[in-house]
């Protein structure tokens, strides 16, 4: 199928941008595209969160659940996966506030920094427990790994589904009872959650289900229903099975997580570590005509987009990856108001085809990002011009095969 260049949409018509011109490519098609109830996508949006976010008392709450008032969770995470938010200006915003707060959340800016150096070192192979083998209930899986008739489960899945976003707690709750106590393969849970999470990246996304499920610290999270009374009072009472709760306690019959022969030398030492990283200074190769974007890096601030404010941005959905996907439209409509903000303040191509195929050939500059996919792309696409990655703590040569480990060598 031939590349197909796009109107550009607009926020109000992102529904039904998405629903003539991305048609099959979304799980939900054909049908109505759901969008959500909690984001607009775009960096007046983003810069607006950010705006208004006051860190003072983050530390105390970032974990409860309810009541939805009670939640300290910043919600800027589907603005920093796209990079709307870089983690440099996120990690600058909060410098005045309560220092306990303060710490704590930029603790949590560096797990998301560490995930993508894990990603951007390991690739695809995260996709395999990292250390341990997964915790995993014994005997046959449920028939439903997050059953609605739970109401912590109705609770998450309905925020899942319906907002495209989790606080972190719900999101251990979730990935937890799906491995540990339904006994379903966590490769699956994370696809589920890629599906709808409109900040779901491999990185993060995988990261966390390993972390919960023991894969990679050697402990699992227990979640029980001591987790759900602590974090949102008021909920077990409202279930349908308050009297009869299936995870009343810990399973006694859960595996334990097992340490992993050979577990990868990645984990260990990186070899290559300017491939991981990329370049430290704009590597120019050529006069550039156009900027090409990608998913993770869609904001103002992108090096390249900084730039160079003159040239026209490119940005490609991949139709093939979009097909295999098959990701919540959300996620699509949430892309389309970015595509639609950006495109009301500068001249933006949108196409739906290969990336190679519309690029090649077509003197580019792009801003390194530390993802397989475009590391493949770029290859064959040989931008003109490559900015370096806006890192918050530039990758290192040493272990990353836990956070304390990988924190030990980083420096901020």
């Amino acid at each position: 199928m031939a590349d197909l260049p796009l109107p550009v949409p607009t926020i109000d018509d992102a529904p039904a941008w998405v629903a003539e011109h991305l048609g099959g490519l979304y799980a939900e098609s054909p049908g109505p595209v759901p969008v959500s109830g909690a984001f607009t996508g775009g960096q007046a949006a983003a810069d607006a969160a950010l705006g208004l976010y006051d860190v003072s008392g983050y530390a105390r709450t970032r974990s409860e659940v309810l009541p939805v008032g009670r939640r300290g969770a910043s919600r800027l995470s589907p603005y920093i996966r796209h990079g709307l938010l870089p983690l440099p200006r996120v990690w600058a915003a909060v410098g005045d506030g309560p220092a306990r707060d303060r710490t704590k959340f930029r603790d949590e800016l560096l797990w998301q920094e560490y995930s993508r150096h894990l990603y951007a070192r390991l690739g695809a192979a995260t996709a395999r427990p990292l250390r341990y083998a997964p915790a995993v209930a014994a005997g046959t899986p449920w028939e439903d790994p997050w059953p609605r008739d739970m109401a912590c489960m109705d609770l998450v899945v309905g925020e899942l589904e319906d907002d495209g976003w989790l606080v972190n707690q719900t999101r251990m709750w979730m990935s937890a009872h799906w491995t540990v106590r339904a006994g379903w393969d966590w490769r699956a849970g994370e696809d589920r959650f890629f599906t709808h999470l409109l900040d779901g990246s491999r990185a993060a996304n995988r990261l966390g289900w390993q972390w919960t499920i023991g894969a990679g610290t050697g402990k699992a999270y227990g979640f029980s229903r001591w987790q759900t009374e602590k974090r949102a009072p008021g909920l077990c009472g409202r279930c349908a099975l308050r009297d009869a709760c299936p995870i009343e306690d810990w399973p006694d019959d859960a595996t334990a997580p097992a340490r992993l022969p050979e577990p990868s030398p990645l984990l260990r030492s990186d070899p290559d570590v300017e491939r991981t990283a990329g370049p430290s200074t704009t590597a120019e190769l050529g006069e550039p005509e156009a900027v090409w974007l990608t998913a993770e890096s869609l904001g103002d601030e992108d090096p390249a987009l900084a730039a160079h404010p003159d040239l026209p941005a490119v940005f490609v959905l991949d139709r093939e990856l979009l097909r295999g996907w098959q990701l919540s439209g959300k996620r699509l409509v949430f892309l389309a108001q970015t595509l639609a903000d950006l495109g009301a303040r500068r001249p933006l191509e949108v196409w739906l085809g290969d990336p190679v195929s519309v690029l090649s050939g077509r003197p580019v500059a792009a801003t390194f990002t530390p993802v397989p996919g475009w590391r493949r792309r770029a290859a064959a696409i040989r931008p003109a011009v490559v900015h370096p990655w806006p890192w918050l703590v530039r990758p290192h040569t040493g272990s990353i095969g836990s956070f304390s480990a990988w924190r030990k060598r980083a420096s901020r």
